[in-house]
């Protein structure tokens, strides 16, 4: 704790890691009781619900790409070695701020996992989807308590710019099935997840064997995290669109 930012410490949720574990608790315990309190039930209809939230999802990712985007332009970020300035000059809390929403929109991005429970689309709520949303929420609360700017704003710059693209498609598929038609780029979109995660990879994996005034340990959490979601993202992708695509044709 003594390592904690004194910026961001008194923010929501941020000081302590209690707060963040029991709304992860809750969150495995929807993941458990949904399913069978649903069983016996109809699926509920949340098509406006859901074309509200994910088009809410793009404007608050659109507005965290920019910010992680403008803010690291004007301060001359460095792609390659950026240590976090924890100085409470505008520039710096501005990067502090985009952070803090990155790691609440992590919080937010939970009500996926609601969403298909309601909807019985339990197929959906694989290992992958839940291990994924179920860690986002301690390893950017762990960014924001210590991190909050510096080489971190890469990670969020690319996830928001994928996410832009990912609540879109969602938000149109809401629509209605005559929208089908036009969401023939799902695969890409896999692919596009799977890219961000190489070039996490690269970037962090770089700055392991670089002199950067950067945590190893973070960029060790973040590398060790990457090929995990690689790994399991590739299952995803040959399950769906290679084995599956086979046994179509």
């Amino acid at each position: 704790m003594r390592f904690k930012d004194k910026r961001t410490d008194p923010w929501l949720l941020v000081y302590s890691p209690v707060q963040v574990f029991l709304i992860f608790l809750v969150y495995l315990g929807v993941v458990w009781a949904g399913p069978r309190l649903m069983k016996s039930r109809e699926p509920v209809d949340l098509r406006v619900v859901l074309m509200v939230y994910n088009f809410a999802m793009v404007g608050l990712s659109a507005y965290m790409f920019y910010e992680f985007l403008v803010t690291s332009w004007l301060s001359d970020y460095s792609l390659l070695c950026q240590p976090v300035d924890y100085s409470t000059r505008p520039l710096p809390m501005r990067m502090a701020r985009v952070c803090w929403w990155f790691f609440f929109s992590k919080v937010i991005e939970l009500s996926d996992t609601l969403f298909f429970i309601l909807r019985k689309k339990n197929n959906q709520v694989t290992f992958l989807h839940v291990y994924h949303h179920g860690t986002m929420i301690f390893n950017w609360w762990a960014g924001v308590k210590y991190v909050a700017g510096g080489q971190s704003f890469f990670i969020g710059l690319v996830n928001t710019f994928v996410h832009i693209i990912m609540y879109s498609y969602y938000g149109l598929a809401a629509i209605g099935p005559h929208m089908q038609k036009y969401l023939w780029w799902k695969r890409y979109l896999t692919s596009l997840q799977l890219l961000q995660f190489l070039l996490f990879l690269l970037h962090t994996g770089y700055n392991l064997f670089t002199h950067c005034d950067f945590p190893d340990s973070m960029n060790a959490v973040v590398f060790g995290y990457c090929v995990t979601l690689i790994i399991l993202f590739s299952n995803f992708y040959y399950q769906s669109y290679v084995s599956g695509g086979k046994k179509k044709e």
